[in-house]
């Protein structure tokens, strides 16, 4: 069986490696970002079954990189779950109405909270 992929697309560099790490160790194929930019063009290359976005990033943000997403017929389809420190309602909305699985603060979730959904949702 092929490994389930997943792009994270995450501008801090210590905290994109420690998850790609965490994933493959649980059998994952692991692609890294570093910003929203590289990351919609590595999301085009890959064709991942989820990415995990960050939101705030240099060149292009989260927001914009979800938007752009459900925009192409070809990527809409990928579930995306915001990974961030923005824990405003208002931008924790803003990210679900743009389409995003999920929304997880990161100060609020470990590691292993995060590989499990990531898991839950790749299931469905």
């Amino acid at each position: 069986m092929e490994k389930p992929k997943i792009v994270i697309i995450e501008d801090d560099t210590f905290l994109g490696e420690m998850y790609v790490t965490k994933f493959e160790l649980e059998g994952f194929e692991m692609h890294l970002a570093p910003n929203g930019e590289d990351g919609l063009k590595l999301v085009n290359k890959v064709r991942p079954d989820l990415i995990l976005l960050d939101i705030i990033m240099p060149k292009k943000n989260g927001f914009e990189v979800l938007e752009e997403l459900k925009k192409d017929p070809k990527l809409r389809d990928i579930p995306v779950i915001l990974l961030t420190n923005l824990g405003q309602k208002e931008d924790i909305d803003k990210g679900l109405e743009l389409g995003a699985a999920d929304y997880l603060i990161k100060a609020h979730f470990v590691p292993s909270e995060v590989i499990q959904k990531v898991k839950d949702l790749i299931k469905r």
